[in-house]
């Protein structure tokens, strides 16, 4: 019986150890590290970790089916320095005014279209050919930053349209767009894993794929569309960093990947797959967040930054495999 209860406590603090571990770290930055505990500056790091959030968000569908996406930070470049190119091309052609909000729908479209494709190709690469997600995704990585880079000769795009800076830098009240665009694919993919089939055939999918197929689920069909999300969120990304930046730079999302994938695992996703949630996932990626943003306030150098990160990935597999035991 103690055994019995010893074992649900455990179970209880690996489910909730990045809530638990959240809460801690902010007293902690709210007591040691001055502007930190100040509304301004919670909306600023759900701001400036969007972005993380919804390739995490992304990446947790991947990961859940015991995949993985390293292309997310290069297809976010390409989709970025494309649709950028296509804003300014457009302003030549309508000029400023009220024609020149057509243009935002149009290069929305242009670099959701090249995140879903490189998504899609990403799927059939790996259920087609049946090569390894990690491989698949790490060819597209490298193939996705050189076309960014030779799209735009190397150069940030700059000088774009007012009206299509307003999505990064813009607000709905008090809340940033890119909290809102957030906030909703949040939501749409909790919604989406929890509450509906494909949901349900993603989680078994990643808990015994072969299972799965012998239950008459469509494996490969799973499979490609949680990389055409993927890939998408990627897309959208790209849209919201070069807004707010005012430029699409081939530079952009690197090192995302590792970034989102570090967020999924801290949120309790196994990286075997079949399980985890969208939910954990969040906390996961706001507790990268506020833990860079604690660092700044205290002035720790950048270089050390990434050795606290590296640090927490560490911890948050070694986290993950203790739960299988």
């Amino acid at each position: 019986m103690k055994r019995t209860r010893s074992a649900r406590i455990k179970e209880v603090v690996l489910d909730y150890v990045i809530v638990i571990a959240l809460v801690v770290m902010s007293i902690y930055y709210a007591i040691d590290a001055r502007g930190f505990a100040t509304l301004a500056n919670f909306t600023n790091i759900l701001n400036q970790n969007s972005v993380y959030i919804i390739l995490a968000v992304g990446m947790t569908l991947v990961i859940l089916t015991g995949g993985i996406d390293l292309s997310v930070g290069s297809i976010l470049a390409l989709s970025a320095v494309v649709c950028a190119d296509v804003a300014k091309r457009m302003e030549v052609v309508v000029g400023s005014g009220p024609a020149a909000w057509g243009i935002i729908p149009i290069a929305w479209l242009v670099a959701l279209a090249i995140g879903s494709a490189l998504g899609a190709f990403n799927g059939v690469m790996i259920i087609t050919f049946r090569i390894p997600p990690f491989i698949a995704t790490l060819a597209m990585m490298t193939m996705a930053r050189g076309a960014a880079n030779i799209y735009c000769d190397a150069r940030p795009i700059g000088n774009l349209p007012d009206e299509f800076k307003l999505i990064g830098t813009g607000s709905l009240g008090t809340i940033p767009i890119p909290v809102f665009i957030m906030a909703i694919l949040s939501a749409t993919i909790f919604v989406i894993a929890r509450y509906t089939v494909f949901g349900r055939y993603v989680y078994a999918v990643g808990g015994n794929e072969e299972a799965a197929r012998l239950s008459g689920i469509n494996v490969k069909e799973v499979k490609f569309w949680v990389y055409v999300v993927s890939g998408m969120f990627s897309g959208i990304c790209g849209i919201i960093l070069a807004s707010r930046l005012g430029s699409g730079d081939p530079k952009l999302g690197f090192m995302y990947e590792l970034i989102a994938i570090a967020a999924v695992v801290l949120g309790g996703t196994s990286l075997m797959g079949g399980r985890g949630s969208v939910i954990g996932t969040v906390f996961g990626a706001l507790f990268i967040g506020v833990l860079e943003n604690g660092l700044l306030l205290k002035g720790v150098p950048t270089f050390y930054q990434w050795v606290v990160k590296g640090l927490v990935i560490l911890v948050a597999v070694i986290v993950d495999q203790l739960k299988k035991r």
